[in-house]
């Protein structure tokens, strides 16, 4: 054995060679004293599920894609592609750069033992593409990497020599790390960079230790607003500090914004929030949203291109405190101690979430009636009754209702505690009565879309092995359920959001433990940190545009429809707007009071960011007229149809008087 930095003795080799064929713990407890960086003789781990499908999608990245149908999801031992160059379910992950800078990368999200790679070249009837070299890279926080060496030079791995046969290669010694790069360093002359992968790993069952330097612990509310302002002045430049409104007990409702220009509506930025704690004694979710405001500044300052794009494409809210009279009460009490409800209602006993008016009921009554005009298909208005000084409505609710009828929203997510999975609207059955009941939306394969990003990226959302938290196994059906078939409930904020505003709203379960002790922070932090991230960046999925008139200016409150989708969505002050949809072509309608209506068909593609689907309408002949009458404070001539009539005869007699054949 030989290694720059230690000689073995002659009798300590002969000993190795007795034992090699023990467990390799056995050496290294031999070895310790001589500082070996790795172990001579390991076990090999299993295929960690590339090919069995084990790892989802979402654990899959590439640095660039040549095209979708060619993306990381397709880096899969033995995946076989379709029949056609185009295919979208294509052979191989392929860069859109050949050069050594490429990479292909798994997210194991938990921390790993790895051993091996095992790597093929592209499936493809018509291509020779295959990786005839690469370097291997591991790192537990996706930021910083560290290359395999070989003594003081990176280590190179001999690869394929022709696109079919698998090529295992072993590392020296398990490294143990979260996630995993493959880089090619070279590949086949007339070929690309292209390659199926499986990768040989044991997940490590201990406690996972963040690399994130942020402020692990529970904060009471003067800490919070501490700490929200620490983020503001580190950066200042893309984050404002701004309150909603007061609770019950006069705390303010603390949100902080992130983005390019903090305080400004861009044109063609989509709005997204975060909000949580409306059960105060639900504290995971307030101190997830503290951790991610810190992550997104640090990253942001650190040149984290992910985080950068984030901020400049998207205008984020985060509000990480919807009860603080509630959750102030948990505090006291303490994470141990505060039991599973001390906390969770308003000072004035109200469950802050399920306080929204039913606009389930009004919808639905004037659907059995069959009277629902267009105008119903969104923004239902709020009862007068609700809106009255004596309804039991909390004032944490009231303010909610004015931030999300202020900002035009898009996307949005409130953070729960109790269980680990992600729901939809509905949340109230349709039948009355009944306690668990499907009850989709019309926009029910969006939702369950955004809902399964979240889960899926969740370290154990979809782990079939893990126990249930209580006596649900969310697991089974990817993480994920409609609201309404969990069990029913009135009122909700993602009802209300839906129904109301143009924002599609779910809820996070983020834990079983609600109030979690701080010294597990960490690994809660490392459990929900990539799906609060694919989460937000949903908002970027579907189309988006601008309707404008004649002259070129923004028409506010249009209304875009969906065709064969009975939900509209309004422009914002603007004329913009963003409307979620899955990958698909849509005839889309934009339409405006006064104005004739346009229709375009917009096609959503597989690749993240919204498609552009501007709109150019013009005034109708009436709403010209009435303008000119009110101009000149006259009224319009309204004629029946007979005096019409009779107006055109008389007009088409006078020309054929004036003509030149008249006599």
């Amino acid at each position: 054995i030989k290694h720059p930095r230690f000689k073995i003795k002659a009798s300590l080799l002969a000993f190795v060679q007795s034992i090699k064929t023990k467990p390799c713990n056995i050496i290294q407890h031999a070895l310790h004293h001589c500082f070996i960086p790795f172990c001579i003789f390991h076990p090999e781990c299993p295929p960690m599920g590339l090919e069995g499908l084990k790892i989802d999608d979402f654990q899959l990245h590439g640095s660039t894609t040549k095209r979708y149908g060619l993306g990381a999801h397709r880096g899969r031992l033995n995946i076989q592609a379709g029949l056609y160059e185009d295919d979208l379910h294509d052979g191989a992950w392929c860069a859109g750069i050949d050069d050594p800078l490429q990479w292909f990368e798994v997210d194991a999200r938990r921390l790993t033992k790895f051993t091996g790679v095992v790597t093929q070249g592209r499936n493809s009837l018509w291509s020779s593409d295959w990786v005839t070299s690469y370097k291997v890279m591991f790192s537990n926080d996706s930021h910083t990497w560290k290359t395999l060496k070989n003594g003081s030079e990176d280590m190179i791995f001999s690869a394929n020599k022709e696109k079919e046969i698998p090529v295992r290669n072993v590392f020296p010694a398990p490294v143990i790390a979260r996630y995993i790069r493959v880089n090619p360093q070279s590949w086949f002359g007339s070929g690309s960079v292209c390659m199926r992968v499986e990768i040989l790993g044991c997940p490590i069952r201990n406690e996972v230790i963040t690399t994130d330097d942020l402020d692990f612990r529970h904060h009471g509310y003067k800490e919070m607003r501490q700490l929200m302002k620490v983020v503001n002045d580190m950066c200042p430049n893309i984050t404002r500090i701004y309150n909603i409104g007061k609770s019950h007990a006069g705390l303010k409702l603390y949100a902080i914004e992130i983005s390019d220009n903090p305080g400004e509506h861009e044109v063609g930025e989509p709005e997204f929030r975060y909000t949580a704690g409306s059960h105060g004694n639900e504290a995971l979710g307030r101190e997830l949203l503290l951790l991610l405001m810190q992550f997104m500044c640090l990253e942001y300052l650190s040149g984290n291109q992910r985080i950068r794009h984030l901020v400049e494409e998207t205008r984020i809210h985060l509000l990480p405190s919807v009860n603080p009279d509630g959750y102030e009460k948990a505090f006291e009490a303490g994470s141990e101690l505060s039991g599973w409800s001390l906390g969770r209602w308003s000072n004035d006993g109200i469950d802050i979430h399920h306080n929204f008016p039913d606009l389930n009921s009004i919808l639905w009554e004037l659907e059995a009636m069959k009277r629902v005009p267009r105008k119903m298909f969104s923004h239902l208005p709020i009862p007068e009754w609700y809106l009255s000084s004596n309804a039991s409505v909390a004032l944490e609710t009231r303010a909610l209702i004015a931030w999300m009828e202020k900002m035009p929203f898009v996307l949005g997510g409130n953070l729960q505690g109790g269980e680990l999975v992600v729901t939809f609207p509905y949340d109230r059955t349709r039948s009355q009565w009944v306690a668990r009941e499907q009850t989709p939306t019309p926009d029910d394969h969006v939702f369950r879309w955004l809902a399964f990003s979240y889960a899926s990226t969740h370290r154990l959302m979809t782990d079939a092995s893990r126990r249930v938290c209580h006596t649900e196994d969310f697991a089974k059906e990817d993480g994920t359920i409609n609201g309404a078939s969990w069990h029913t409930a009135a009122g909700s904020m993602n009802d209300f959001s839906y129904l109301h505003t143009n924002c599609f709203e779910l809820s996070m379960y983020v834990g079983c433990d609600k109030f979690p002790h701080e010294n597990e922070l960490p690994e809660e932090w490392e459990n929900n940190r990539e799906s609060l991230l694919v989460f937000m960046e949903q908002v970027h999925r579907g189309i988006k545009g601008v309707v404008r008139d004649l002259q070129g200016r923004g028409i506010a409150n249009a209304t875009i429809s969906v065709e064969g989708i009975s939900h509209d969505i309004h422009t914002a002050a603007d004329g913009d707007y963003w409307r979620l949809l899955n990958p698909g072509e849509y005839q889309v309608i934009a339409r405006a009071e006064g104005y004739s209506l346009s229709t375009r068909k917009c096609e959503v593609g597989y690749e993240m960011g919204a498609t552009r689907c501007d709109f150019t309408i013009g005034r109708t002949n009436l709403s010209r007229i009435k303008e000119i009458m009110e101009k000149f404070n006259k009224q319009p001539i309204r004629l029946s149809a007979r005096q019409l009539q009779a107006m055109r005869s008389r007009r088409e007699f006078s020309k054929l008087k004036v003509g030149p054949n008249y006599q």
